[in-house]
């Protein structure tokens, strides 16, 4: 037992599960709101302009209450915590048995958080599936044990594990190309800022810019994951085909605004809060 608990790998997952608890509880409304955005119906007219991120935000508080916006918080947990916690643990296992301490090139980054990503993205399937429907407000669960229940009861288990294809298209290139640009610009950073109590600031503003151009290059993606997970009787490609009838090519970067600034700043701070406590308990991110 004493051994578990001063293992690297179990610190590295430690670390990472709260600084996940962190910033899902703080960007939550921001994924809700990209949910719904994706997920309205064609009478709502989402072509006509008139349906954006403030209007769903004002229609949620209105219709929920302010507490609507953390609609869906109770399964974003469930997986955050152990999922943000397997990432790092992942990452920071396969970088040590591969890179050792040395830090990794331009192709070696992409590899380690892609890698990551897709263990715990496979592991924590079932409850983002639980989650997308909590937040778009066609379901009405109870709980997320109760969800998975219903789940399994009227479409089969196979059903927790809709839009594992497009989750993959969307979460391994988001994480590699974030921990390529993350790695790549806080390698560029001076010495004497890497070193300084402004290392925190410095590493959260290079999170936030690998994370802007992450979020841009995979939001097709998420697009794509969200309509299989709220609709599990389309397949990937029939999502495709049908998000593009609806809403022509636009329709592919609905809700990109809110799920850039929920992934840009949940990444970011993840990062940050992860490399800080990593530090202090004598372990080298």
């Amino acid at each position: 037992m004493e051994l578990l608990v001063v293992h690297p790998a179990i610190k590295a997952f430690m670390c990472g599960s709260l600084s996940g608890t962190c910033s899902t509880l703080l960007f939550q409304p921001l994924d809700l709101v990209k949910t719904r955005l994706q997920t309205l119906q064609t009478g709502v007219q989402p072509g006509s302009g008139r349906v954006g991120m403030v209007s769903v935000l004002l229609s949620v508080v209105r219709t929920e209450r302010l507490l609507g916006l953390w609609k869906g918080v109770s399964p974003s947990f469930v997986r955050t915590i152990p999922g943000v916690g397997i990432y790092f643990s992942t990452y920071y296992s396969l970088k040590q048995h591969f890179l050792q301490d040395r830090c990794p090139g331009a192709a070696e980054a992409v590899l380690l958080g892609g890698g990551a990503r897709t263990v715990a993205g496979v592991v924590m399937l079932p409850v983002t599936v639980v989650k997308t429907r909590f937040e778009c407000g066609r379901y009405s669960y109870g709980s997320v044990i109760g969800a998975l229940r219903s789940v399994c009861q009227t479409e089969g288990p196979a059903a927790l594990f809709s839009g594992l294809m497009a989750t993959l298209l969307r979460d391994v290139p988001f994480s590699g190309i974030y921990v390529m640009f993350y790695s790549q610009t806080k390698a560029s950073l001076p010495k004497e800022i890497s070193t300084s109590p402004a290392a925190p600031v410095a590493n959260f503003s290079c999170g936030v810019l690998a994370g802007v151009l992450a979020s841009l290059i995979t939001q097709p993606a998420d697009v794509v994951k969200t309509h299989v997970q709220v609709n599990p009787q389309l397949k990937t490609a029939e999502a495709i085909r049908y998000i593009y009838m609806e809403y022509g090519l636009q329709g592919f970067f609905r809700g990109a605004v809110p799920r850039s600034l929920r992934r840009t700043m949940m990444a970011a701070m993840a990062w940050t809060v992860y490399e800080q406590m990593m530090a202090h308990i004598g372990l080298k991110s």
